[in-house]
């Protein structure tokens, strides 16, 4: 590998899509963002068959950053809500290692938008908003995995109101009143300095805008992979 001027090949799983662009070494896109449909069922072998092809048309990279719809252990997949059941306890970083021949470092997809989002100053708050609720919490940049998303809120959880399952029951503008409910909710919990709001859904967001709230591209849940190296 390179180490003076290393490409990274950003790889975004989601639970409808899967993402995938090459960064320079300064994390700016190398290429145009491919995007393919989660495979339905998403187990890991049809999950990985389907990165092997979009990885085929990617130029040659040096290092593999992947962000992760659940909980991330070591590499390893700890909870998968949105995906599969069989992909509890599977060891996601040291399989695509072994499969690409590159270094890989894998992430919560929240954090690694986050990563792409935040400005390192004060406590900052990033709310992914998708098939469920991506969540990470940042102290003057450094990252502190947070699942807020399946934390009890009002008589379910913050992801059965947020998520696409909430989305489709209740509608737009009542969604978007639950929305701004919560994120008040976050303020008193985290008091945080700066929130983003990032994930597909935020394109029905219709709420005034706020100085201290900033919605975020789906770009970035890539373009925070070259932040997963930043001490190599």
């Amino acid at each position: 590998m390179s180490m003076q001027e290393p490409v990274t090949l950003a790889v975004d799983i989601g639970g409808t899509g899967l993402k995938m662009l090459c960064l320079d070494h300064d994390g700016k896109p190398m290429t145009e963002r491919l995007r393919m449909r989660t495979p339905n069922p998403a187990t890991p072998v049809r999950l990985l068959l389907a990165l092997d092809k979009m990885r085929a048309q990617m130029p040659a990279f040096d290092r593999v950053s992947v962000g992760y719809p659940g909980v991330i252990k070591q590499g390893v997949v700890m909870t998968a809500v949105n995906l599969n059941p069989k992909w509890v306890g599977y060891p996601l970083q040291a399989a695509l290692q072994k499969r690409w021949k590159k270094p890989v470092r894998v992430a919560n997809d929240a954090a690694v938008q986050g990563l792409g989002a935040v400005s390192g100053r004060g406590i900052e708050l990033i709310l992914t908003l998708g098939t469920g609720m991506g969540s990470c919490l940042f102290a003057d940049g450094h990252m502190c995995p947070l699942e807020l998303g399946h934390h009890p809120w009002r008589k379910k959880t913050y992801e059965d109101y947020l998520g696409m399952r909430g989305l489709k029951k209740y509608g737009k503008k009542k969604w978007n009143k639950l929305l701004e409910l919560a994120i008040a909710q976050t303020a008193a919990t985290f008091n945080w300095d700066h929130l983003y709001l990032g994930g597909g859904n935020t394109k029905y967001i219709r709420m005034k805008a706020r100085p201290e709230v900033t919605i975020v591209s789906n770009l970035d849940g890539l373009l925070g992979g070259v932040a997963l190296w930043r001490n190599q």
